[in-house]
């Protein structure tokens, strides 16, 4: 670290500010991404980044002692990735678990994209999915040239060595090695552009509960490095004032008092605030707190929540302002519409979602050195590709020359991830004004990250059901109302954002009914909204399993055996599947606890479907959560003891927002400040969770997201069973 500050700045490509500014605007603009493949994306984006990989390519490294190092292109926060990215190149490569590391690769797209969707970044629950074929050829391909090495070195066929645990071997003659004493061979000899991969019954590690995680040891004696731990020579610290409605801007703002705090250097205006820098985080706040800023909020959003609600409720209802310029979408059409409108509703209701905080337990942070325009970012990247072309806006340089150190975060749910590089760009903007290559750290506060945006949207459902003569969907019309996640895309955005009705559209429910009529709307307003963990799924789920709950009970059919006659319809066999599972494991038709009522749901999301069986019961007024079962089809376990952790963390976290989580507007200012108003679920208050994976031979999907949606569903499904009214409404806790 101290040797870049010390060395002279690497010579970059540098591009005119001209140039610099026309790259950045073309890229985000979408011109150079929409229609474009992944790999040339990748290209266009990691223009000027140094492509200096070692002979077993960008994702392998391997040590003298015979130590595999696995480069991972996906950041770390929280969710255990490292340990199934290792998994995979392990067992290909048939490398020694107990000599195999993790570390983070550096920022180029052109070499470390998310095949899902072209830049590098972590997102959508595809660390494992996007990565597996490409590691298992990387795997494959340094075990072929170990083999031929050997085949070279002992002179003997290829065909007759083998290798195990890092050793390779040649039975015949007795010879054996590891890694490290053939390394300078295997690094002469040309990698095999398609190896042969191992037959998955073969598998002696992936699918094991061998596959634990890497970094747990770091983490539990801390030293693992976050972006708070980052300490450099001559750092400054920054925090910002920001304004406390969204679209507000400053008018003016005396700096005077401020000045005056004992450790501050420097205040000035940013684009979104006005900076406070000082010689530490204390200063720093304390300054930023003297300064007294006038903001004028005459384009803020000044609307509260409840307000929202009920405009979303009357657009759902068809009543759009006179004026307004909103187009509806379909997104599930079959049959007469009509008739979806018309006969007498076995269901017609309406549900209302609140908006969302990320809620991760560490805030926002980064760590900027900006000299003239060449940039360095330290800290928790989960879009590097993102990072460095706003960044690179900023500084006027190629996007690929922004230099990202990314470290280990303290969790993300999609908050760090957002098209705007929000507070990368705001350290950014401050490093700039600093100059001189000296290093900023900026710092948000809890309050910070709770009141300065993103959130899960505000969501409104409305859905009217007609049934057959048996009971089972005859007619189903369905309007979403919900703000588009893709506004300031570098995708292109406009049109019908697929976030908000996934899980919805393509759901078996719709595909076993006749008749459906399916449209969303995205309301335009100054509230920054971003993907939340399972994104449109966490309102989606619910109004999909909540209204089949209800239509089985007005049907007089069992939850479970309702479902599966409408899997069976649809074709649905993996939710089939995933259903039986948690229904056997559950003890789903025998009684349950004395005090506690069983709920049902199931959904899939991210390529994975999850059926939870949760037993509930009410406790001073609210409900409580004691035994989760948790079925989950998501192809190749790679890592079995991770998913199970995914799953325990995402129904807790899914639980946590169903029960307490509202982020709520008044006058366009945001009333929940910290813990203490954004009500997390507590230890006491989580539920046991059994995971068991349904068997499969298909390539991964998602797990990090998807026992997410289920739970909230599975609650309300409960307490519908114990005689409770339908929810219509999230929280489950009102205040």
């Amino acid at each position: 670290m101290h040797q870049y500050f010390n060395a002279p700045a690497p010579k970059l490509p540098v591009p005119t500010r001209r140039q610099a500014l026309g790259i950045g605007a073309t890229l985000v603009g979408g011109a150079l991404i929409v229609g474009c493949s992944p790999s040339m994306i990748g290209k266009a984006m990691s223009v000027g980044a140094p492509h200096d990989f070692g002979a077993f390519g960008p994702f392998i490294k391997v040590g003298p002692d015979g130590t595999v190092t696995v480069v991972s292109k996906h950041i770390e926060f929280g969710q255990g990735n490292h340990a199934g990215l290792a998994a995979i190149v392990t067992e290909e490569m048939d490398a020694d678990w107990d000599k195999v590391k993790v570390e983070q690769s550096p920022a180029n797209a052109s070499a470390y994209a998310n095949t899902s969707f072209g830049m590098q970044g972590t997102g959508g629950s595809s660390a494992i999915s996007n990565s597996w074929p490409q590691l298992r050829t990387a795997g494959a391909a340094a075990r072929a040239m170990f083999v031929q090495a050997a085949a070279t070195t002992w002179s003997v066929p290829a065909s007759e060595v083998t290798v195990q645990n890092g050793v390779v071997s040649h039975a015949k003659s007795g010879k054996q090695a590891h890694f490290g004493e053939l390394v300078a061979a295997a690094a002469k000899v040309p990698p095999p552009q398609k190896p042969t991969l191992k037959d998955p019954k073969t598998f002696t590690l992936v699918g094991t509960g061998r596959v634990r995680r890497k970094d747990s040891a770091a983490k539990s004696t801390g030293t693992a490095r976050f972006t708070q731990d980052v300490h450099l020579p001559n750092m400054l610290t920054a925090m910002v004032a920001h304004p406390p409605k969204f679209g507000a801007t400053v008018a003016s703002f005396d700096a005077t008092a401020a000045k005056k705090v004992p450790g501050v250097v420097d205040v000035f205006q940013v684009p979104n605030g006005i900076a406070v820098v000082a010689q530490n985080t204390w200063a720093a706040r304390q300054g930023r707190d003297a300064v007294v800023v006038k903001w004028d909020d005459s384009k803020a959003e000044k609307r509260g929540s409840d307000q929202l609600q009920a405009e979303w409720t009357a657009l759902a209802a068809g009543k759009a302002p006179a004026d307004s310029k909103l187009k509806w979408y379909p997104f599930d059409a079959r049959g007469d519409a009509a008739q979806a409108a018309s006969g007498v509703a076995a269901i017609e209701t309406s549900y209302d979602f609140p908006f969302l905080a990320h809620a991760t337990m560490e805030p926002l942070n980064c760590v900027a050195i900006v000299n003239g325009n060449s940039a360095k970012l330290i800290h928790g990247s989960q879009i590097p590709t993102l990072d460095q072309l706003n960044t690179a806006k900023i500084v006027g340089n190629l996007p690929g020359a922004i230099e990202i150190e990314t470290l280990f975060a303290g969790g993300s749910f999609g908050r760090r991830a957002n098209f705007q590089s929000d507070y990368v760009a705001e350290c950014v903007h401050i490093a700039k004004h600093v100059g001189k290559g000296r290093p900023v750290k900026l710092v948000w506060t809890r309050e910070d990250d709770m009141t300065a945006g993103y959130y899960r949207p505000l969501v409104h459902h409305t859905v009217r059901v007609t049934v057959d003569k048996d009971g089972y969907p005859a007619t189903w019309r369905h309007r979403i109302v919900a703000q588009s996640l893709g506004k300031g895309s570098p995708m292109g955005g406009g049109g019908m954002d697929p976030s908000a009705v996934e899980g919805a559209k393509d759901s078996p429910y719709l595909k076993a009914t006749p008749i459906v009529d399916g449209q969303t709307i995205h309301p335009d307003i100054g509230v920054p909204v971003l993907w939340w963990r399972s994104v449109g799924a966490t309102h989606n789920a619910f109004v999909m399993e909540h209204t089949i709950d209800q239509l089985a009970k007005k049907a007089g059919k069992d939850p479970v055996d309702y479902r599966r006659a409408l899997y069976t319809k649809a074709g649905a066999n993996r939710h089939l599947a995933a259903l039986n599972l948690a229904a056997e494991k559950a003890g789903w038709g025998t009684p349950a606890p004395d005090g506690w009522t069983r709920g049902v749901a199931v959904h899939e999301s991210f390529g994975s479907v999850v059926a939870q069986v949760a037993e509930v019961k009410m406790e001073n007024g609210q409900p409580k959560v004691g035994r989760v079962v948790t079925a989950i089809d998501c192809g190749t376990a790679v890592a079995p003891d991770q998913v199970a952790a995914q799953m325990e963390g995402g129904t807790c976290y899914g639980l946590s927002a169903a029960l307490f989580g509202k982020v709520t507007l008044k006058n366009g200012e945001v009333q929940q400040h910290n813990f203490d108003t954004y009500r997390v679920l507590r230890h006491n208050e989580a539920p046991s969770v059994e995971t068991y994976i349904v068997p499969s031979s298909n390539p991964p999907s998602g797990v990090g997201e998807p026992g997410t949606p289920v739970i909230a569903p599975a609650v309300a499904n409960a307490l519908l069973a114990m005689g409770q009214p339908a929810t219509t409404s999230l929280p489950f806790v009102k205040t």
